[in-house]
This record gives C-alpha cells, structure tokens and sequence, in this order.
C-alpha cells in the first residue's frame, strides 16, 4: 500500500513558477514509477508528467514539454514536479499518482496507476 500526499500547489500570476510535491508513505516507494495529471475545471483528467521508477525515464505531455520538469528523490520518497512559464490553462487540481514498475505499463494512461493522491490546486492568473 502506498499513500501520497501532494503540496505546493497555490495561485501565482502567469509567467511565475511553483513547485509541487508528492510525498509517499511505505518502504516501497523506489521500486514505484510516478505521474502527475491534472483536471481542469469542466474537463477529464489529462496525463502531465511520469518518471520511471529509477528517474531514468521521462515523459511529458506535449502541452508542457519544456516549460515542466519532474524528478524524484528515493531517498526522501518523494517525487517533485517543477512547474515554469505557467500559463492561465495549466490551471487545474494536480494529482500525482504511483504504480509498481513493471513491464509494458503506459504510464501516459491514469488507468495504468493504482495509487492516487488528493491533489493540489494550482490556480494561474492572466
């Protein structure tokens, strides 16, 4: 069982920059690759970022490739999510999410994950 805590979320003007972060409780947390996807008022949850469980791999969707950066850190079971240049459409509830590595997972797919956190609101303003 894995529990996951985000934070970091808050309102910041477009342009500006926040961290977010997902603690996970349980000692199984390396051996767990992570996502973050966010929902949109009035819209379905939408894939943001995955790391493999050994911060090897990255994905990101198009919509914030190079302006988003998630990394992870084993030792403190936690998985960051940078986010810069924010825009007033990356306003949304941020959920990060965990899954047991393992082969042929699509870790763009929420369905893929087994574990999801509350989430954190981020709110941009033009």
């Amino acid at each position: 069982q894995v529990q996951l805590v985000e934070s970091g979320g808050g309102l910041v003007q477009a342009g500006g920059s926040l961290r977010l972060s997902c603690a996970a409780s349980g000692r199984t947390f390396s051996s767990h690759a992570m996502g973050w996807f966010r929902r949109a008022p009035g819209k379905e949850r939408e894939f943001v970022a995955a790391i493999s469980w050994t911060g090897g791999t990255t994905y990101y969707a198009d919509s914030v490739k190079g302006r988003f950066t998630i990394s992870r850190d084993n030792a403190k079971n936690t998985v960051y999510l940078q986010l810069n240049s924010l825009k007033p459409e990356d306003t949304a509830v941020y959920y990060c999410a965990a899954v047991q590595a393992g082969v042929g997972i699509i870790l763009q797919r929420s369905s893929s994950y087994d574990y999801w956190g509350q989430g954190t609101q981020v709110t941009v303003s033009s």
